[in-house]
């Protein structure tokens, strides 16, 4: 993996712990939708996919009410829950040392553009990336493999096997695959072992120290 030229980052679960901000973001939706919430470990499973499917094949609504319930969620969010975030330790020096070693870094993740810009401006991450893929607040581009495809597109289309993603659960596989792309699994983001070798994942990072060897030698 040390000889890939392109490395893709997920955000949520890869480059920041989002939790508590995501879930209190869920908890504030349901609420407003009059659905009470007794284990918000359950809501550990909105880390990663789309928030419109989430709300529906979780919960059980239709398209309408789902529609709403992720206008909920954006109402807490984007007013103070996308900073209720910290970067993982070890991040940021890793992805300095992988543009001191002239790597093209880019972020692919499946929040929205305008929330993903506050974020990276937010933590001082956004210096380090080449580009920034993301979805599209209209929900056209909210799949991972369409934002991997629009990553790739934003790099000029590179050759597929230059390029690898870096996610934390089974969506970034897919989604990469789906491209062509390999994928490394890290494990101290939301996903485990067994979703992500499941998955397919190429490689699986413990650490951010295991990480910095893969994509580093």
């Amino acid at each position: 993996m040390h000889r890939k030229q392109i490395l893709f980052f997920d955000l949520d679960g890869t480059l920041t712990d989002s939790a508590p901000g995501i879930l209190n973001s869920v908890t504030y939706a349901l609420e407003k939708m009059g659905i009470p919430v007794e284990d918000r470990r359950a809501l550990y499973r909105f880390i990663g996919p789309p928030l419109l499917d989430s709300f529906r094949d979780y919960y059980g609504m239709d398209s309408k009410r789902a529609e709403q319930a992720v206008a909920f969620y954006r109402e807490y969010f984007s007013a103070g829950g996308l900073f209720e975030n910290s970067v993982y330790e070890g991040i940021p020096s890793l992805l300095a040392d992988l543009r001191a070693a002239g790597k093209t870094l880019a972020v692919a993740t499946s929040k929205p553009e305008v929330f993903t810009h506050r974020i990276l401006e937010r933590f001082d991450l956004a210096k380090y990336f080449d580009f920034i893929g993301a979805a599209t607040l209209d929900e056209s581009r909210n799949q991972k493999h369409q934002v991997v495809a629009h990553t790739l597109a934003l790099c000029g289309h590179p050759p597929l096997d230059s390029v690898v993603m870096v996610g934390d659960r089974h969506h970034d596989v897919e989604g990469a695959r789906v491209n062509g792309l390999e994928t490394v699994g890290v494990l101290y983001g939301f996903g485990d072992r067994a979703e992500l070798e499941q998955a397919g994942a190429a490689a699986i990072a413990e650490t951010v120290a295991d990480l910095r060897k893969i994509l580093l030698g």
